[in-house]
C-alpha cells in the first residue's frame, strides 16, 4: 500500500466517520420528528429526505461502485417519502451505512482508486468516487445544518471544545 493510497483513504474516512455523520446523528438528536420531515416548500426536502438520499447515494456510488454489491437503488423515493419514519430508524440506517462503508474501505487497492467504475449512468475512476461522495455528504450535511439553525435557533456547536 503506498502512502498516497493509505493517507487518502484515511482522509476520506475521518471526513465521512468524523464529521459528517456525527454531525447528521447531532442534528437529528436536535430535532423532533415532526422537525425532521418538515419540508418548507414543494421544492424543498426535508431534513429526513436528505439522510435517506445520503444513505443511497454512498451505498449506490462506493458499496455497489467498489464493493460489488447489487445496486438496488430507488433515488425517487429518497425524495418522495413524507415520513414520519421514527428517528431511531434514521439513525439505523446512518450506523449500518458506516458499517457497511468500513468494510468496504478495507477492501479498497490503489488499483481500484486508478480505475474506471460504473456509476448511475457515469463512468468514474476511485478517486472521483469517494471525492463525490464526501463533497456530497458535505454538501446536504451543510444543508441539515442550517435547517437546525434556521428552523431551530440552535447552534450545532461543531467546534464547541475547541479554542480555535
Amino acid at each position: 500500500m503506498s502512502s498516497f493510497h493509505s493517507a487518502f483513504l484515511t482522509e476520506i474516512k475521518r471526513r465521512l466517520f468524523e464529521e459528517s455523520i456525527p454531525r447528521t446523528r447531532k442534528c437529528l438528536g436536535m430535532l423532533s420528528e415532526e422537525d425532521i420531515w418538515h419540508r418548507p416548500n414543494q421544492m424543498s426536502n426535508s431534513v429526513g429526505n436528505l439522510v435517506l438520499h445520503l444513505c443511497g447515494n454512498a451505498r449506490q456510488w462506493i458499496i455497489s461502485g467498489f464493493g460489488r454489491e447489487a445496486d438496488i437503488r430507488q433515488r425517487q423515493a429518497e425524495f418522495d417519502e413524507k415520513g414520519p419514519l421514527p428517528t431511531n430508524e434514521l439513525l439505523d440506517l446512518l450506523d449500518k451505512l458506516e458499517h457497511d462503508l468500513l468494510a468496504v474501505f478495507d477492501s479498497i487497492t490503489e488499483e481500484e482508486l486508478l480505475k474506471e467504475h460504473e456509476v448511475q449512468v457515469f463512468k468514474e475512476n476511485g478517486i472521483a468516487i469517494l471525492v463525490h461522495v464526501v463533497e456530497h455528504f458535505s454538501y446536504h450535511v451543510g444543508q441539515i445544518s442550517y435547517f437546525v439553525k434556521a428552523h431551530k435557533g440552535l447552534d450545532t456547536a461543531y467546534y464547541g471544545d475547541m479554542k480555535l
